[in-house]
């Protein structure tokens, strides 16, 4: 028999337990229109794996209301302990005619419909208890657990309630404290109306914290400031698109730059209790206006929050404290050129031939020990001139160096090993990493396996700056692409991308043909404009492109383009047959 109450649920925030996560569904929906499905399990004892649930109870409730409720015995499997019987009443003879375990838990999940558009929220008290068993049920007889939001009431008593308000967060202890009209007696249906009448006494609590809607629940820690909770008018007028937003102070200074797939619920989120981070207390402190800029995608949106941070530098992104700056290594432009580290946030231009980008400075040094290494090119750092007059030092000695820096025949052969260098700093890295490997295989015969070790790591640093190079200019090479994703609505998000670089995107709603859509998006790309391009803006693109649901619509001619992940991994195929 159903009982229906309804407590104040004007405002609620609340905790998920840890590794859940909201859908997109859930984000800015107002608790009193959330359904929250409240479980309890009786069991035989042992562990989760075990599946050895004897009882389940639920009860849903949406608004205060209760709008069903779900009791069954199941057949555990296993003979009930004696001290579990005195517990919870339940006996052999209660459980010799009901359902299996799994049909048990197909009913309650047909029962809780999780995959429904108003999916529900778990809740539990001491949820990993209750949800660890039902995950090894769903495990143990191959059916598919719904991954729904998961609320624990024991981790939000211990956030709302005082240590002098209840001694414990037992259900009994919280079921009295708040004279719950069914008490708990260690059968499912009742604890689970118990529990749902203590969380609601508990969203009572907190109704008027600052957190109103489900996207406080997975990181509520508790009350929001006074001073963050007047700020909510700067959400006033914001659209509910994806696209970037800007805070800015009263100087007009850039703060933050984000992204969402929902920009006004995004930014309502930063003046709730949802909002932990102490950087971003500060920061929503001195904001006195945020810019939102709408795109077509969330890949547009994530291209044009990387170009507005490097370009403002707000103070409040960790990437403006660490600017974008990555490590090359390159050719000087000199009579002579050695290697060289450059760092830069940008692709190198095209007529500049260089490796990387890497890691770190470490790993470019390296990359450069292996090319010196399998190479004579010069190690000194004097720049040479017709004027130089330097003797040459000890690696001449070592026939290491044909000593660029001395007059007369000896330097005629020195083109020709800038010209080996070259080859290898644009992709051609066989004769390099064929001379580390042999060099490898002569330490390891001589068992100096440290020596191998310090040589393997050089060629594994030249590797990946060869392959990172070698994937980026590939895509800076080809004047435009169009590629499309199928986006949540069903419809497809259709972008343009000029060498490496992200042009401008359309979305075609569904059930309309596209083709009219890539004619529009192709008309509106700007003439070949060869702007610098951000190292992670490209990287992003080739994530984007190889993610495996992108289609490539079309190519410029003369052009084909391989994903250089699978082109690899193809090479390696070939080598190895």
């Amino acid at each position: 028999m159903s009982q229906s109450y309804t407590p104040d649920l004007t405002g609620a925030p609340s905790a998920l337990t840890k590794g859940t996560a909201l859908t997109i569904s859930d984000i800015g929906k107002p608790l009193s229109q959330a359904t929250f499905v409240i479980v309890d399990l009786e069991t035989a004892g042992g562990k989760p794996v075990d599946a050895g649930i004897t009882e389940i109870g639920a009860v849903k409730v949406r608004g205060g209301e209760v709008i069903g409720e779900f009791r069954t015995f199941c057949a555990p499997g296993v003979p009930i302990p004696a001290f579990i019987s005195v517990l919870t009443g339940i006996t052999d003879h209660h459980v010799a005619d009901a359902p299996s375990v799994a049909s048990a838990v197909r009913e309650f999940l047909a029962f809780a419909n999780f995959e429904s558009g108003d999916a529900p929220v778990l809740v539990a008290h001491n949820a990993p208890f209750d949800v660890g068993f039902l995950k090894s049920a769903c495990q143990k007889f191959d059916i598919e657990w719904p991954k729904p939001a998961v609320l624990d009431t024991v981790i939000l008593a211990r956030k709302i309630l005082r240590k002098d308000e209840v001694r414990n967060r037992k259900l009994a202890t919280l079921a009295q404290f708040f004279r719950t009209p069914v008490s708990p007696t260690h059968r499912a249906l009742d604890d689970a109306r118990a529990t749902a009448s203590v969380l609601h006494g508990l969203i009572e609590r907190v109704g008027n914290l600052g957190v109103h809607d489900l996207e406080g629940l997975q990181t509520y820690n508790g009350p929001a400031t006074e001073k963050r909770r007047r700020k909510r008018y700067l959400a006033d007028g914001l659209p509910e698109l994806p696209g970037v937003y800007i805070f800015y102070d009263g100087n007009n200074r850039p703060l933050y730059v984000g992204t969402s797939t929902n920009i006004r619920k995004r930014v309502m989120s930063y003046f709730t209790a949802a909002e932990t981070r102490s950087r971003m207390t500060s920061m929503v402190e001195l904001a006195q206006r945020v810019d939102a800029h709408v795109c077509a995608s969330t890949l547009e949106a994530s291209i044009r929050e990387l170009r507005m941070i490097n370009e403002l530098r707000p103070t409040y992104n960790f990437r403006s404290r660490n600017p974008e700056k990555t490590t090359w290594v390159t050719l000087t432009n000199e009579r002579f050129p050695r290697l060289s580290l450059a760092r830069q946030s940008h692709l190198p231009d095209a007529d500049r031939l260089a490796i990387g980008p890497f890691a770190n400075a470490s790993n470019a040094e390296l990359a450069v020990l292996a090319i010196h290494q399998a190479t004579d090119i010069r190690q000194c750092k004097e720049r040479i001139t017709s004027k130089t007059s330097i003797s040459p030092c000890v690696l001449f000695e070592m026939k290491r160096c044909i000593a660029p820096c001395m007059s007369g025949d000896v330097t005629v052969g020195y083109q020709e090993i800038v010209s080996g260098v070259s080859s290898a700093l644009v992709g051609d890295d066989v004769e390099v990493t064929n001379k580390l490997m042999t060099r490898i295989r002569e330490f390891v015969e001589l068992e100096k396996f440290e020596d191998a070790a310090l040589i393997r790591d050089r060629m594994h640093a030249f590797e990946d700056g060869v392959y990172r190079s070698s994937r980026l200019r590939e895509l800076t090479s080809i004047p435009l692409i169009i590629a499309a994703q199928q986006n949540t609505s069903g419809g497809w998000d259709i972008h343009a991308i000029t060498h490496g670089r992200f042009a401008g995107a359309v979305s075609a709603p569904v059930g309309e043909d596209p083709k009219p859509y890539v004619a529009k998006l192709k008309a509106s790309i700007p003439a070949d404009v060869r702007l610098p391009t951000l190292v992670s803006e490209v990287e992003l693109l080739l994530n984007w492109l190889g993610n495996g649901l992108t289609r490539l619509v079309s190519i410029s001619d003369g052009h084909t383009w391989m994903h250089p992940i699978n082109a690899r991994i193809r090479a390696t195929e070939l080598a190895a047959s």
